[in-house]
């Protein structure tokens, strides 16, 4: 079977995190999704600095808004990551196609979104004296529970050392 991971970034506002994310996207295979209005240009020197060389491993697509991401992904299935969740991201379990989705650096996802989709929305657990991650580690770590549920599909599970002389 071929699985789908798809990480979508709504309203991303820093470069660097933009960046990052998307090499952890190239590195594990996910499709990345970016969700305007987005807080920089995706030519921006930092946005390319962070993602290194990787940008053309990268499948990635962009929307003008939340509605127009919704509306040509309708019926995927989408599970919100937020400091608001009611369970741990480690307790869903995430179906082939998966998008995650994550809201922006200062404001996080739309508390409208997160009522409608409540039974979708999974935190990182944390201690109560820190707000949030940062975005690119948060996208990080739910990328890998995912794919550590499916078995690491198609990814290098064992590294090789170099001969020692």
């Amino acid at each position: 079977m071929e699985y789908s991971l798809n990480i979508a970034l709504i309203e991303p506002e820093i470069p660097q995190n933009t960046g990052n994310i998307a090499r952890t996207c190239a590195a594990t295979g996910a499709r990345l999704h970016l969700v305007g209005p987005m807080g920089f240009h995706i030519t921006d020197k930092q946005v390319k600095r962070a993602g290194l060389d990787y940008w053309d491993k990268l499948d990635i697509t962009y929307y003008e808004s939340s509605e127009e991401f919704f509306e040509k992904n309708r019926g995927a299935s989408f599970y919100y990551f937020t400091t608001k969740g009611g369970k741990a991201h480690s307790d869903m379990s995430y179906d082939n196609g998966a998008f995650l989705v994550f809201g922006k650096e200062t404001k996080g996802l739309p508390e409208d979104l997160l009522r409608e989709n409540y039974d979708r929305c999974v935190r990182l657990p944390m201690r109560g004296i820190i707000r949030s991650l940062n975005l690119s580690n948060a996208v990080c770590a739910g990328a890998y529970e995912v794919l550590r549920q499916w078995g690491y599909p198609a990814l290098s599970q064992k590294g090789k050392l170099s001969t020692i002389k």
